[in-house]
């Protein structure tokens, strides 16, 4: 296909400005691969990795594919633990506690760390051709270390003022995260989740504040949707909630289940399973807690408290209180193998261009 875009193309070295997202726990190096391999970008998500970790999956997407594909970090800051927070936070669980017999779990430190210099020192090891980021950039030292190599840079923001400072502080691209978005809100300037600007709203105004490549998200799951993205300013998509049916995914079978049966509004932000707002179909913990609890620990230290009772649930065939991280077009979602879905993507973008032009 001609893309009439070239810019993610010639960056990225990729045929088609399609990136599947990097989710964490569900985007294994199988669909990096996969995607990559169909001329998209793929992406692993990394945020939980430990140096080791991180060494096999880069070494599997070394020896799995040529192409280009990119590894994504979390660069938030360790949070401090509020003894009185986490005993009001367990409090207000105490009744799923004694639902499922389960004693109140002691606080315990963040299970999710930020990216730091020895995962610095693998991605320099390795060379991914794409390194992106989400709440924010790394600090100067490790931000320039990436830099001096020639790897990609690429920052998501969910408003202008986010994409204008990662453009200054050394993003190559920038993500344009839409509120439609599953999982967590990139947020790193913004505080106010409410105020979270739409993709429709929000590309064309990063678009026209940034010199830098923009790449659209959020509800965008077919090829209309990469269509209306391009028209509105941006380069390429990025697409998430699309690939969480392709057997390449480790979503889970009740998290599956769930994708099947969502609608349009089916979804809300909660921080209730991590401490920062993140899109998630609504079970019985969002809609008895939440959405929204002041009473939530810090990212990520609000996990501790409710991974029990999912465990607990789970056991029992209930997705009461699992994360189902999903966006605004859920039922758009298909069960094709993800180069297969690439494909398809692709074919329909062409089509509507076509129908439009």
């Amino acid at each position: 296909m001609n893309w009439p875009d070239r810019r993610l193309l010639d960056l990225f070295a990729i045929d088609h400005p399609i990136i599947q997202a990097p989710m964490a726990g569900v985007a294994p190096p199988a669909m990096a691969i996969a995607v990559s391999e169909a001329g998209g970008l793929g992406s692993l998500g990394s945020a939980t990795a430990t140096p080791d970790s991180l060494r096999a999956d880069l070494q599997v997407l070394r020896q799995g594919t040529g192409r280009a594909y990119n590894v994504n970090f979390f660069v938030h800051e360790d949070p401090e633990t509020d003894a009185e927070r986490e005993s009001r936070w367990r409090a207000c669980l105490s009744s799923y506690y004694r639902e499922f017999g389960l004693a109140p779990p002691a606080p315990s430190g963040p299970t999710i760390r930020p990216f730091n210099a020895a995962l610095c020192d693998v991605v320099l090891e390795l060379r991914p051709k794409v390194v992106s980021f989400h709440f924010g950039l790394p600090d100067a030292a490790l931000t320039q270390r990436l830099k001096d190599v020639g790897i990609v840079l690429v920052g998501c923001a969910t408003t202008v003022k986010e994409a204008r400072w990662l453009e200054a502080h050394g993003a190559d691209a920038v993500v344009a995260q839409g509120a439609e978005a599953g999982g967590h809100r990139g947020m790193f300037l913004a505080d106010q989740f409410a105020c979270q600007t739409g993709t429709m709203a929000l590309v064309p105004q990063v678009a026209d504040a940034v010199k830098i490549p923009v790449i659209a998200a959020g509800g965008i799951g077919d090829g209309r949707g990469i269509v209306a993205a391009m028209a509105l300013g941006a380069a390429g998509v990025q697409m998430g909630t699309a690939f969480l049916l392709t057997p390449e995914a480790r979503t889970a079978p009740l998290h599956r289940a769930a994708l099947k049966e969502a609608d349009d509004d089916s979804t809300a932000l909660t921080n209730l399973f991590t401490g920062r707002p993140a899109r998630a179909i609504v079970n019985r913990y969002v809609r008895e807690v939440g959405p929204i609890s002041s009473d939530a620990p810090p990212f990520p230290l609000a996990m501790g408290a409710a991974h029990p009772l999912r465990v607990a649930a789970e056991a029992k065939g209930s997705a009461d209180f699992t994360p189902l991280w999903s966006g605004q077009a859920a039922s758009l979602t298909r069960e094709l193998p993800a180069g297969e879905l690439v494909a398809t993507l692709v074919a329909e973008t062409e089509a509507v261009l076509a129908r439009v032009q």
